[in-house]
């Protein structure tokens, strides 16, 4: 099986508007499937940067002296960049969404299908897991949790299920959380229920709004004038942000003006509106389905 179907391929890639001496930022490598793109597009003095901070995306990397694996959260971006010597670069891509790989592996604990310990750590050597969110959280702040990142309807109710069901015994198993909700979980959509579930016990796990800021205005800080940005996003929350910040560059969506009236907005948008999988790749990789992607070039 393969470790991750890449999304929007060409129409990302294509988006970079490569330059085949530039430098260039894979900030989600995965399965490297957008870096192997990106490298066929570069001549002998490209270059790129492959960011990833879970280790067993280290087996997927191409034999290529163009290519710099970095293993890194990419909330870390120009650091990292930094102390290899890169003070800046012509374009940056980020995949968001999840990888094939980590809900396959039922191990890993992404996925509400099958029974596996609550992980849902992204990077293994961080110390939250999902477990100790569930059976460690407060009520509000599960309820804050499950409204904020799974944007959930009645998320005080969710809470004081798992509340009640870990005061019975600890939730250990993506099985036990299953069961610890399911007097909440609503019979018609328990698939959408559960993906939104889980989908927010990961993002705080793993901080991922806060790495996303990170990293969007540190793209801005990176970005020679005339680089793109390239985002792929995979809900509401992600692109919202995206959104914004390409239009404004901040995440308030708020564009700033000058004396005389003129937008100081960083960014050209790219993309008119956001780029969605066609027909044929939503067939050929459902998974793709909900996937958006915008672009803009730095001023």
């Amino acid at each position: 099986m393969a470790y991750h179907i890449p999304v929007l391929l060409e129409e990302s890639v294509g988006l970079l508007d490569i330059r085949p001496d530039g430098t260039y930022v894979d900030l989600t490598f995965g399965g490297g499937g957008h870096s192997r793109r990106i490298l066929s597009a570069l001549g002998p003095a490209g270059r790129l940067y492959g960011f990833d901070q879970d280790r067993d995306t280290q087996a997927n990397r191409p034999d290529d002296a163009r290519f710099t694996y970095v293993e890194s959260n990419f909330r870390f971006l120009r650091g990292a960049l930094r102390l290899r010597g890169v003070e800046r670069v012509d374009g940056i891509l980020a995949d968001l969404g999840v990888s094939s790989h980590h809900f396959d592996a039922l191990e890993r604990g992404f996925s509400f299908r099958g029974d596996a310990p609550l992980d849902m750590r992204m990077n293994q050597r961080g110390r939250l897991t999902a477990a100790d969110l569930v059976n460690g959280a407060t009520a509000g702040e599960l309820t804050r949790i499950f409204g904020d990142w799974g944007e959930l309807d009645t998320p005080w109710k969710i809470a004081g299920c798992l509340v009640r069901a870990r005061a019975a015994e600890p939730v250990r198993t993506t099985a036990q959380l299953v069961a610890a909700v399911a007097p909440c979980t609503p019979k018609r959509d328990e698939a959408k229920f559960l993906t939104k579930l889980f989908q927010a016990l990961r993002i705080e796990v793993n901080g991922e709004m806060e790495a996303l800021k990170m990293a969007l205005e540190q793209s801005l800080k990176v970005l020679a004038p005339g680089g793109r940005l390239v985002v792929i996003s995979y809900h509401s929350l992600e692109d919202r942000l995206v959104k914004n910040f390409l239009r404004s560059g901040n995440f308030a969506g708020r564009v700033e003006k000058d004396f005389y009236g003129r937008a100081l907005a960083p960014f050209e948008a790219a993309t008119r509106k956001a780029v969605t999988p066609t027909a044929e790749e939503l067939a050929r990789n459902p998974r793709s389905r909900s996937a958006k992607l915008r672009a803009a070039t730095k001023i």
